[in-house]
């Protein structure tokens, strides 16, 4: 079966067809990363994007149970040059066709994603539908353009309800954006207890926790699509040590009242350099976002720069320069990944004992 990817400028790539079947339209996007599919497409952030492969081979390793970020996909669409029916791996449980079935997502093969990428990186990120069916392209474009503007995305993956990871150690309230499971396992494995709760969860329900730590999870979208949580973490500055991840870190500097922008076509990879502004050491990261901080609206925010991408020179870190607040704008979580990151997992633990001691000290 054939499949069809038609962009806002009436692009068409056509191509064969595996996965699920039917239409979707979803903000297209590149993703450099050389392994990792399966993180890829179960990582929440990746909420409503058709996800364009940009490593040729895609499939070969198969999908499995144990490698999954969610529950399930919200991803609305994969792009990629050729993708492999027969995986070849002793952990494999079915075929990445096969997964897509089960969740409903199209797949295409055989486009050009090479040249796909280069009309994305030379334009910006497009919206596309995606399609199996035999529909006329006009009408195809026309539907494409009538299409509104996913607004809702973090309000469709977080989760509706609280959950508790237990442990004997300090408690963190978990507010879930979209968060991965590696965040609660980074977490866990700490010996952290984790309170997990929705995005819309009030200050008042998140103190009532009596949290010695607040994260603010990754999660899809723009920040500003979400003005209730920022007002939320407005409240809870101060009062409890802050931890920000990606969409965290974006509604973090909002709280505090920086600015955010949307950027031409975002970072999504495994392999982007930043540079630790403290020591001056360089780790390779990964990330996923299409919005930035914006470092000329900190001025009179408390916030400093931590970390700064080598690419592009756009903001991945900050801390208050009074508060326990720091953020990153990339993944110390994500899995399979470089190791270099995980150290911020500790220096949030450094931040709660640090503001534990103040607030004896306080009470003595």
């Amino acid at each position: 079966m054939k499949a069809r990817l038609i962009l806002e400028d009436g692009t068409v790539f056509t191509g064969d067809s595996f996965g699920a079947e039917g239409e979707s339209v979803g903000e297209v996007m590149f993703q450099t990363g050389m392994t990792g599919y399966q993180e890829v497409l179960s990582d929440p952030s990746y909420c409503g994007q058709i996800i364009t492969m940009t490593y040729p081979l895609i499939g070969n390793t198969g999908m499995n149970r144990d490698d999954s970020e969610s529950l399930r996909s919200y991803a609305h669409g994969l792009v990629v040059r050729e993708y492999q029916e027969y995986p070849s791996n002793w952990r494999s449980e079915m075929t990445i066709s096969d997964w897509l079935k089960d969740h409903g997502i199209i797949g295409i093969s055989g486009v050009d994603t090479r040249m796909l990428t280069r009309k994305i990186r030379d334009h910006g990120v497009t919206r596309g539908l995606l399609t199996t069916k035999d529909t006329p392209e006009e009408e195809l474009l026309e539907r494409l353009r009538r299409t509104p503007e996913m607004r809702d995305q973090v309000a469709r993956v977080s989760t509706k309800s609280v959950y508790i990871s237990p442990s004997y150690g300090k408690r963190i309230v978990l507010i879930d954006f979209g968060s991965k499971y590696n965040i609660q396992r980074s977490l866990v494995q700490r010996n952290f207890e984790v309170v997990t709760v929705p995005y819309n969860t009030s200050a008042e329900e998140i103190l009532r926790f009596r949290p010695d730590g607040v994260l603010l999870s990754n999660g899809p979208g723009n920040p500003k699509d979400v003005p209730e949580s920022i007002e939320v973490v407005k409240q809870l500055i101060g009062k409890v040590p802050l931890f920000g991840i990606c969409l965290g870190h974006q509604i973090l500097a909002l709280a505090c009242g920086a600015d955010t922008a949307k950027m031409k076509f975002g970072h999504r990879g495994g392999n982007y350099p930043v540079k630790e502004l403290k020591t001056g050491r360089t780790f390779i990261t990964s990330q996923n976002h299409g919005y930035v901080v914006l470092p000329e609206t900190l001025e009179g925010t408390g916030l400093e720069i931590t970390h700064i991408a080598l690419n592009d020179g756009t903001v991945e870190g900050l801390r208050h320069q009074s508060l326990p607040i720091m953020s990153v704008q990339y993944h110390p979580e994500s899995s399979p990944r470089s190791l270099d990151s995980g150290y911020l997992f500790d220096h949030f633990t450094e931040l709660l004992d640090q503001f534990s001691k103040k607030g004896e000290a306080t009470h003595a």
